[in-house]
C-alpha cells in the first residue's frame, strides 16, 4: 500500500539521506519526496512510500523517531500515485474543456492531488456563523469517498486555511468567492498530517483559478432544481 510519511528534520547535509536509509531498512520503497518547507535550519518533507501491507507501521515510526533531530509529523494512507504541482495545470485544463462538469471534475481530482480521503463543494449560508442551528450548509458536490451524512467543520470566516475537527479529522478549506461556495478537503486518519501551509496555498490557487474558469456557473451550484407542476388528471 502507499503511505504518506511527513517528517521534520534538520536542514543539513546527510539528514535526508539518513531518513531515506531508515525508511529502506524498515521495508519502505520511496516513490517520491516533496520538500514542503525550509526555515530556521529545519525542513518539512513528505515521503510517499510503498509499504508492505502486513508490516506494522509503528515499527517505521519508531525507526524514524530514533534519528537525532527527526520528528514524525504524520503517517497515513495515500490514494493513488503521488502527483506534482504540474498536474494542477492539467486539471484546470480539464475543467476548462468541460465547464458544465467542471466543479465535479475539480472535486473528484483534489483528494488524489493532496493525499486526502475526500473533498466536497459546500454552499455556506451567509448567516451560518451567527445562526448555525437555523442555517445549514448545502452539499453541492462530494467525491465518492465522502461520508454520509457529512459532518462539516466551522469554515467561517471564509478564507483558505487548515483546521482540525473535534473527531481529529484534518481539513483544508478554501472559498471560491462566489455564492458562498467553499471547497472542503479532509484527511480522516488520526495519524495523518495536518494540511501544511504549502498545501493550503496550493488549494487556494486551484480554487481561485477554477472560479475564473467557471464564472457564473458556480452561482448555480447547490441550487435545487425547480419542481415541475403536476396536473391533477381529475
Amino acid at each position: 500500500m502507499l503511505l504518506r510519511v511527513r517528517v521534520t528534520l534538520p536542514d543539513r547535509p546527510g539528514a535526508l539521506g539518513q531518513v531515506a536509509r531508515t525508511l529502506g531498512v524498515a521495508g519502505a520503497d520511496i516513490v517520491q519526496v516533496v520538500v514542503l518547507e525550509r526555515l530556521g535550519g529545519r525542513a518539512v518533507d513528505d515521503f510517499t512510500v510503498v509499504w508492505p501491507g502486513a508490516a506494522r507501521v509503528d515499527r517505521l515510526m519508531a525507526g524514524l523517531a530514533a534519528i537525532p533531530g527527526v520528528q514524525v509529523d504524520g503517517v497515513w494512507k495515500a490514494i493513488g500515485a503521488p502527483v506534482s504541482g504540474g498536474h494542477d495545470a492539467e486539471l484546470l485544463a480539464q475543467v476548462a474543456a468541460n465547464p458544465a462538469d467542471g466543479l465535479a471534475t475539480l472535486i473528484d481530482a483534489v483528494p488524489g492531488l493532496l493525499a486526502a480521503d475526500w473533498a466536497a463543494a459546500v454552499v455556506v449560508p451567509a448567516d451560518w456563523a451567527s445562526q448555525p442551528s437555523v442555517s445549514e450548509p448545502t452539499i453541492a458536490y462530494a467525491s465518492w469517498r465522502a461520508p454520509t451524512p457529512m459532518q462539516l467543520p466551522e469554515v467561517t470566516p471564509l478564507r483558505p486555511r487548515p483546521m482540525t475537527g473535534p473527531d481529529g479529522t484534518k481539513y483544508a478549506v478554501a472559498p471560491f468567492g462566489r455564492a458562498g461556495l467553499v471547497l472542503v478537503i479532509a484527511r480522516e486518519d488520526d495519524a495523518s498530517g495536518t494540511f501544511h501551509t504549502t498545501e493550503v496555498d496550493r488549494v487556494g490557487q486551484l480554487v481561485r483559478a477554477a472560479a475564473v474558469i467557471l464564472g457564473d456557473r458556480l452561482d448555480q451550484a447547490g441550487v435545487p432544481p425547480v419542481a415541475s407542476a403536476v396536473t391533477d388528471p381529475s
